[in-house]
């Protein structure tokens, strides 16, 4: 399954920005997709998950309250709506998508291109 994450770029603290993840393969419908995030010079860290179907999303620590993970099968897109969003979001984010999912990126099989999201003013 390819992934192309996209949808970055740079917005003031407060503002939203809605990334998304999308796969050309059918079977990225049949998948589990978590969104993790890496900042210079830090560990890769778990943002949200959502189960294939869409019924099920899960959040991280640092971002739970303020972003919502949701998808289209019929798309074959996965979003990430992030929102009160603040300079430590900075970061590379990375959509990635498996049989399962896991809070450890590690564990993930598929991943794409990542885009930069940059907060500041």
């Amino acid at each position: 399954v390819q992934l192309q994450a996209f949808g970055g770029g740079l917005v003031q603290p407060g503002g939203s920005l809605r990334l998304s993840c999308t796969a050309s393969e059918r079977t990225f419908s049949n998948c589990d997709v978590a969104w993790f995030r890496q900042a210079p010079g830090k560990e890769r860290e778990f943002v949200a998950a959502i189960s294939w179907g869409g019924g099920t999303t899960w959040y991280g620590d640092s971002t739970e309250g303020r972003v919502t993970c949701s998808r289209d099968n019929d798309l074959n897109t996965v979003w990430l709506q992030m929102n009160d969003l603040r300079p430590e979001d900075t970061a590379v984010y990375y959509c990635t998508a498996g049989y399962g999912w896991s809070r450890d990126a590690n564990m993930m099989h598929y991943w794409g291109k990542g885009t930069q999201v940059t907060v500041s003013s």
